[in-house]
């Protein structure tokens, strides 16, 4: 493949994330986006040079080492937003066996399917709607890597995540920068740590993201008794 050729893909790829970033959350025009995207979503992330999957599956593993005391292969975890596997790769690669998964979009949790990381993996879930088919505290750890990105999904979102995890278990999530800078999400951040919810254990601020943007990586502890008197 010459330059040009090589040039053209990655205006492609900076087209189609630029254009994701203009949906404003809407469920079906979503769904429609990464239907269309689902068989060329790898290559193009991977031309931008995602480090997001990677540094949100090492954080994981930090956490589990540094705190959990279970073998990592028996930490149940959740991938939600997995969309093509990219992070349950990452984590399988690192230890972790039981990771289940949802995405919007059927044709990349079919991506994710393949990967054969996953023990479960649903569609058509909107994470800006309550997770009905999740149980409160059924995870150790919940991840969620590229979906607080700008026009996917609420800040509020985070307390779903929080819903679904375990006291003492763990929230890693990636946001854009560009999305922490225009969202009320430290906002949310802020709520939900002071209402006894969630507790920040770290923030690393402008990590690597892809080639041309930085995100921030939050991890945080869920609190004892919050799904009894908070969520």
């Amino acid at each position: 493949m010459n330059a040009l050729d090589q040039e053209a893909l990655e205006q492609t790829a900076r087209r189609r994330i630029k254009e994701s970033h203009a949906l404003d959350g809407d469920v079906g025009r979503l769904a429609q986006f990464y239907r269309r995207w689902a068989t060329s979503y790898d290559a193009d992330v991977g031309r931008k040079g995602y480090y997001g999957p990677m540094v949100v599956a090492e954080l994981a593993g930090t956490m589990q080492t540094a705190y959990l005391p279970r073998e990592r292969a028996a930490i149940a975890t959740l991938d939600a937003g997995c969309g093509t596997g990219l992070v349950g790769m990452e984590m399988e690669s690192l230890g972790f066996r039981l990771i289940d998964g949802f995405d919007l979009s059927e044709e990349m949790a079919e991506k994710a399917r393949q990967t054969q990381v996953y023990r479960h993996v649903k569609a058509d879930v909107d994470l800006n709607s309550p997770l009905s088919d999740y149980s409160s505290a059924s995870y150790d750890i919940t991840v969620c890597c590229g979906v607080f990105a700008p026009g996917h999904v609420r800040p509020d979102v985070l307390r779903t995540l929080a819903r679904v995890t375990r006291p003492n278990g763990f929230v890693i999530a990636s946001t854009r920068k560009i999305y922490a800078e225009t969202t009320c999400f430290e906002d949310e951040v802020r709520r939900l740590q002071d209402s006894g919810v969630l507790v920040l254990v770290q923030c690393l601020n402008d990590g690597r993201y892809t080639a041309d943007e930085n995100a921030h990586y939050w991890v945080f502890r869920v609190a004892n008794k919050a799904h009894e008197e908070r969520l």
